[in-house]
Formats: structure tokens, C-alpha cells, sequence
């Protein structure tokens, strides 16, 4: 690991109680247009934008009254960008009981902007999201998981602009993203301070080390292979899932990009029909709660 990584990294303490038995888990959504995806990056110009059909609104709220039926609070990590020009959006999820985090501005992996145009994305992303929404945003995931070594000292910018924790980091390697050898459970990246990296959910299987927090995984796997790596890595780390999902997962209506390449387009739109019934499902199997809610209860985290 790069040197800006501390070499000791530092677990959250749990907080007292009996809740080992049984831990609670995470629901998270990543809220982007289906267009602003990494899948179309190479086939879809970002001036080409403003033009494409706008479909955020309605994804959302398929989500939202999913949760509603199933009386789940979540956690909403949400574009600048999609805040800028859906206000309404964040307030409905706001006012749903929902926390409202931040994805940036307009899903830039972060390794791809300097400190100086990283301080003035969270900066920006983050005052028009507490506009829209009436709310404080604290918590903050990197568009991609695109937290990395090079990185690191990005925390120390996170925690100058506000924000009291991160979800930015697979401890897992993957095509797209994912850093090994990081710690499972929350954890402080930065030396001295309380501000914290709620990593993503993995199991390790057989040698390998696999995602296990939903995703294009999620949606692609049968569904008891999802359950099996969710049950997998909380025997492992003693703590619950940290889902996600995207918006566009759950809406086959949306516009087909021919143009795409083959495997962007598989693990783009596989199963986008079947999603609604397994977020359901999967939601009816144990207890889901917002980021927030989920480190007072279980960690000594005060945000």
C-alpha cells in the first residue's frame, strides 16, 4: 500500500449489547441517470447529457415505495448533478426518512481530479444536495469506489468539507475498483481522527476474496448465491451487509445503447426486470437501515 495509508489502520469499536446474533444491515442507493454510468463512459459523451432522456426521477421513486412497503429507511447517495436539476427528488426522499449522502458531482472517479478540483466537487455536490434535500448530508461514496492509495489523503478533504464518514472502498479486487487488505469492518483511514470508511461487504470463499454487497452482482447472480456470500461474510466480520444498488438496475424501460460494447451492455441491463422482486425479497430477509443509523446502533459512532 502506498505510504499515505496508515500502516496500522484502526477499527471502529463496537458498541455494548447483545446484537452479534443477530446484525442489522445497510440499504444503500447510488442515485445517477442511467446514462452516467462507467458501462457507457467510452460510448456516451458527457456533452451528449443534457440531450438524453431523464429517467432518475422515476427509478427513484419505484425504489422509494419499495422501501415504503417494506418499511425500510435507507441511504441515498446522490449526484450533485442529479440535485442541480431534481430538487423535488431529494426533498421526496428527505422527507421519506431517508439519509441523504453525497456521490460527488457528476460520477468523476475521484483519482481523476486533483485535490484542489476534488475539494471543489464535495464542496459544490454537497451544499446543493443540503438545498434541495433541507437536510445536513454527512456521509459521502466515491462514484465507482474509486477511493484509492493515490487517494488517501482525500479522507482529510472529505472531513475539512463536513462530512463524518465514507463508503468509498472495496476491500476486494476487481476489473473496475477495489483495494486488498483493508480492513472489513468501519474503520478510521486517517490517523487522529474519528472520521470513518465504512467498507463494502465481502466473503472470503475458497482463497478468493468476493463482493458480497449487491450491485450488477447482485442482480447477475442467482439469488441464493447473493445470500450465500451475504451469510458467508458476516460469519466472517460479525457485522451485517452493506448493500447498494443503482436506480437504473430496476428499470427495463430505459433507453438501449446499441453502440455500447457487448459486455457493457450484459452487465448493464441482465435482469433489470427481475430487480424489483429481489430487492423485495431480499428486504423481507432480514432488517435493513440507513448508514447512519446503522453506526450508532452497532458502533461506537458518533456522527
Amino acid at each position: 500500500m502506498s505510504t499515505s495509508v496508515p500502516a496500522d489502520l484502526q477499527t471502529v469499536p463496537r458498541s455494548t449489547g447483545d446484537w452479534n446474533s443477530s446484525p442489522l444491515n445497510a440499504f444503500s442507493v447510488d442515485v445517477e441517470e442511467w446514462f452516467q454510468v462507467g458501462a457507457f463512459e467510452n460510448t456516451l459523451e458527457r456533452n451528449d447529457w443534457p440531450s438524453l432522456e431523464s429517467r432518475v426521477e422515476l427509478q427513484t421513486h419505484k425504489i422509494l415505495k419499495i422501501l415504503e412497503t417494506c418499511g425500510v429507511s435507507a441511504t441515498f447517495f446522490c449526484l450533485g448533478w442529479v440535485a442541480e436539476r431534481h430538487p423535488d427528488l431529494l426533498g421526496s426522499i428527505a422527507e421519506a426518512g431517508h439519509e441523504v449522502g453525497c456521490h460527488g458531482m457528476d460520477h468523476r472517479r475521484i483519482f481523476t481530479l486533483s485535490p484542489e478540483e476534488f475539494a471543489k466537487d464535495i464542496a459544490q455536490s454537497k451544499k446543493l444536495l443540503e438545498d434541495a434535500s433541507g437536510v445536513t448530508v454527512k456521509g459521502y461514496r466515491a462514484p465507482s469506489f474509486s477511493m484509492n492509495t493515490d487517494t488517501w489523503s482525500y479522507y482529510r478533504l472529505l472531513e475539512e468539507a463536513g462530512f463524518s464518514y465514507s463508503s468509498s472502498v472495496v476491500p476486494a479486487k476487481t476489473d473496475h475498483y477495489g483495494m486488498k487488505g483493508l480492513p472489513r469492518v468501519p474503520f478510521y483511514p486517517l490517523l487522529g481522527s474519528k472520521f470513518i470508511e465504512v467498507p463494502m461487504t465481502v466473503a472470503h470463499v475458497c482463497g478468493a476474496v468476493l463482493p458480497a454487497s449487491g450491485g450488477g452482482y447482485f442482480r447477475l447472480l442467482p439469488q441464493f448465491l447473493s445470500r450465500f456470500l451475504m451469510s458467508k461474510a458476516k460469519k466472517q466480520t460479525g457485522m451485517g451487509t452493506i448493500f447498494y444498488m443503482h436506480p437504473w438496475e430496476i428499470d427495463p424501460g430505459q433507453p438501449f445503447v446499441r453502440d455500447a460494447p457487448l459486455k457493457s451492455r450484459l452487465r448493464h441491463y441482465t435482469n433489470q426486470s427481475h430487480m424489483a422482486d429481489k430487492i423485495s425479497t431480499l428486504l423481507e430477509s432480514g432488517q435493513f437501515l440507513r448508514m447512519d443509523q446503522l453506526l450508532a446502533n452497532q458502533f461506537a459512532a458518533g456522527l
